[in-house]
């Protein structure tokens, strides 16, 4: 693994261990010779934790919307930054310049880019890992609803299983390190996949 995704807030959040937290991360990522592949921010834990990165010695690619550079809140001492045209554009590069994903505390966009990232693995569009990693308990109801959408046979118990979810950094990265895609089907019932063909 070379280069790892992170999604996150890009406002700090409530807690000083959101930020701590994101600092962790940018830190490890660093040391492991990864290169960080993020929104491109400079607020928030966004900003965070490109910065540890940066700080540690390690490389930092953001990807930003015109709109968003324009508002001013592009990070300017990166190691590349690049402008596109629209969040459709920005999460494909992302997903291009990435071997796995990381979710640490976020609002809306940080929830439909893992989601994506999930929903595009769930269809065989990318086979890369896609980790939650939970500060102080921030992603324990997403994971109770989660595995209610695998009660209410929404989703396969194989895919729900190929996602991580802790808050240990060393275990998420060896998880990710070994990672092999599930090869379970979109659909859980037989019956229903034949009447889709």
């Amino acid at each position: 693994m070379k280069s790892l995704c992170v999604y996150c807030g890009s406002n700090p959040g409530s807690k000083p261990i959101y930020t701590e937290r994101a600092i962790a991360l940018g830190d490890r990522i660093a040391r492991e010779g990864m290169r960080l592949v993020y929104g491109g921010g400079n607020v928030g834990l966004m900003g965070s934790v490109a910065n540890a990165v940066l700080e540690a010695g390690g490389e930092v690619t953001g990807v930003i919307p015109q709109q968003l550079a324009d508002w001013e809140v592009a990070h300017r001492g990166l190691t590349s930054l690049e402008i596109v045209g629209s969040m459709h554009e920005r999460k494909s590069r992302m997903f291009d310049l990435s071997d796995g994903f990381v979710a640490l505390p976020g609002g809306f966009g940080t929830m439909e880019e893992i989601f994506e990232m999930l929903t595009w693995r769930q269809l065989g569009i990318g086979n890369k890992p896609c980790a939650f990693l939970d500060v102080d308990g921030f992603y324990a109801p997403l994971l109770g609803m989660i595995d209610r959408m695998v009660e209410e046979r929404f989703l396969h118990p194989a895919q729900r299983a190929d996602l991580w979810y802790g808050s240990d950094i060393d275990e998420m990265l060896e998880w990710m390190q070994h990672y092999s895609p599930a090869q379970a089907s979109k659909w859980i019932d037989e019956k229903v996949r034949g009447a889709l063909r």
